[in-house]
């Protein structure tokens, strides 16, 4: 595979160092390491493959391009286009063309992610009432210096669209579709920076993410009928820990068993394993997991604004 990499910020960099001897080229139009300003500049026949780390505006046009010349696209989350009809749009001209799309939720290849998936999976946890998720950095002030960070539904689409996409990951159709906005606060910047969410149903879903937590941290508590289970930090902030406690009944202190590790982030590297071996087989691009956040993220963003305008 022959990879570009669109965008040579931190994003950029990350995916330049994990694409390896993939890595062909890189396009920026301001960063003076990229080898040009403009994708339309590189020569179609020295790439099947980029790697897109832009923001969220340019996206569709830019997708459409390659996707429409049969390369295939690893983008940054959240999938965004003006109008949701875009992204089936890009599904149809990827699917036309043989060429994959994905977007990339690396949090999905994190091992305790995918330990809690298999426990919701295996059914050990029984009826699973509430699950509560923090997702916290402190990246405020880096966000509000700079412009198209710093704007409209802010932390939002940043942290929430992981945490929508983890839930939908672990409880699929089970998910309940309501979500609402409990709460947004600009503490420190234009946008929001510290937003709560949550959806009621057989399964209560909260969660809150914030750019105010000066010591990055993630959190996770699920309650359920025969037990809970819990996951405190990440691989790249930890020791990342994951704890599955088994109900005693009536009540008592409940075995557990725990798994902590100590390691660097696996999830770039593993992405883009996973990426390439969905080329080399030549999966059919899916982006209906994208079309249901768009959505989402949307009527939230829209809830958002509404609340501003009452305040």
């Amino acid at each position: 595979m022959r990879a570009i990499v669109i965008g040579l910020g931190i994003q950029g960099k990350k995916r330049r160092q994990h694409a390896g001897t993939d890595f062909v080229a890189a396009v920026d139009p301001v960063n003076p390491e990229a080898d040009y300003p403009d994708v339309k500049d590189v020569p179609l026949a020295d790439y099947d493959t980029a790697l897109c780390c832009i923001p969220d505006e340019p996206k569709f046009e830019i997708l459409s391009y390659l996707l429409s010349r049969g390369k295939h696209v690893l983008v940054e989350k959240p999938l965004w286009t003006p109008r949701d009809s875009e992204i089936a749009t890009l599904e149809k001209i990827a699917r036309e063309n043989k060429a994959m799309c994905y977007t990339a939720y690396n949090h999905r290849l994190e091992p305790h992610f995918v330990r809690m998936r298999d426990l919701i999976a295996s059914g050990r946890l029984g009826k699973i009432y509430r699950c509560h998720m923090f997702y916290g950095n402190g990246t405020a002030r880096l966000v509000r210096e700079s412009a198209w960070r710093d704007q409209g539904a802010g932390v939002l689409p940043d942290l929430g669209s992981h945490l929508l996409d983890t839930c939908r990951f672990w409880f699929g159709a089970a998910l309940p579709e309501n979500f609402r906005v409990i709460s947004a606060h600009h503490f420190e910047n234009r946008a929001p920076d510290h937003v709560v969410i949550g959806a009621e149903g057989a399964l209560s879903v909260e969660l809150e993410m914030t750019l105010l937590m000066w010591r990055n941290h993630f959190t996770c508590d699920i309650l359920a009928e025969n037990g809970t289970a819990h996951i405190r930090s990440l691989c790249k902030w930890g020791p990342a820990t994951f704890t599955h406690r088994t109900r005693v009944l009536p009540s008592g202190r409940p075995p557990e068993e725990s798994i902590t590790l100590t390691q660097d982030d696996p999830t770039w590297a593993a992405e883009y394993v996973h990426f390439k071996s969905l080329v080399e087989r030549s999966a059919p691009t899916d982006l209906s997991q994208d079309i249901w956040l768009q959505k989402v993220l949307g009527s939230l963003g829209d809830s958002i604004t509404q609340l501003e305008q009452v305040a």
